[in-house]
């Protein structure tokens, strides 16, 4: 049972990082190979207020989604919004530059060492339940991720700034025609995304650790919550993370030779039935 809770814990850390990425990629069709440099941004913005100024972590994380939130405001002006009719091969080979950038950056001023983060007393500890025993901040990131779920999947699906989005990606001519600001929906859905990846980024840090090369070594994990999960589903982002996050647990811990394997399998059998993945849809429909 402590397995199978630290399992799903780790599943709910793989949705708050990787669901910024569906957003971008499923809902906007633009391949950003740099959320992860989002993600550190968010994780080195929740260190350095926390250790240098005192900041209570809660109080950092909000703070940690703005500034990545400006960041991807900055960037989708400047920079994406010329490769949004690119290839995905271009889009790929710009964001993969973006992240090499980044994570020279953030060894010049931060140094190659992981970074310490303190969590409050409240979210330290153990407690027993039902058998297991259930780490406090594991418990926080349940919760805080199946709130996050829900919120986006009723933004998304529920509401008129869900249907401008799908509208402006269908047919941004049409929508231009039927009144929707597309370049504003694009650039509130893009700070949208990587205020996510912030947020994940941050919580993420007790469990993965914070170092420069945080962009490449977990940008695979994202890019495969996306994929088994259904690009630009929200629910299906969620449910392919407790799939992978409980899988790859699990089999470290019972089968610990074999490493992050399980997760890989467990990618390539889904893809094999749904090559589309677990919610996305057909080529057909």
């Amino acid at each position: 049972m402590t397995v199978l809770f630290d399992g799903v814990a780790s599943g709910i850390l793989l949705f708050l990082i990787s669901v910024g990425l569906s957003v971008t990629l499923g809902l906007m069709n633009f391949v950003n190979l740099a959320h992860g440099a989002f993600a550190m941004l968010g994780g080195y913005v929740c260190v350095v207020l926390l250790n240098r100024f005192n900041v209570p972590f809660l109080a950092t994380l909000p703070i940690a989604m703005i500034v990545a939130a400006l960041a991807g405001v900055v960037l989708e002006r400047t920079l994406y919004r010329r490769l949004y009719g690119a290839s995905h091969l271009d889009q790929v080979l710009f964001s993969i530059g973006l992240v090499f950038m980044s994570i020279s950056t953030a060894n010049f001023f931060f140094g190659d060492h992981q970074q310490p983060l303190h969590l409050p007393p409240m979210l330290k500890g153990q407690f027993h339940l039902a058998g297991a025993d259930i780490g406090a901040y594991r418990l926080f990131l349940i919760v805080v991720g199946l709130a996050l779920a829900v919120a986006l999947q009723w933004l998304v699906a529920g509401t008129k700034f869900g249907a401008s989005l799908r509208a402006a990606v269908d047919n941004p001519r049409a929508a231009r025609g039927l009144g929707i600001d597309v370049d504003r929906v694009f650039v509130a859905t893009f700070a949208l995304g990587t205020a996510l990846a912030a947020l994940g980024g941050a919580l993420g840090i007790e469990m993965l650790g914070l170092d420069p090369e945080f962009p490449i070594t977990y940008i695979v994990y994202f890019l495969i919550v996306v994929a088994v999960g259904g690009s630009g589903n929200i629910k299906g982002s969620l449910i392919a993370s407790l799939i992978l996050g409980i899988c790859d647990v699990e089999g470290k811990y019972y089968v610990p030779q074999i490493g992050a394997f399980v997760i890989y399998l467990v990618m390539v059998a889904t893809l094999i039935v749904r090559p589309q993945g677990l919610f996305g849809r057909s080529a057909t429909k």
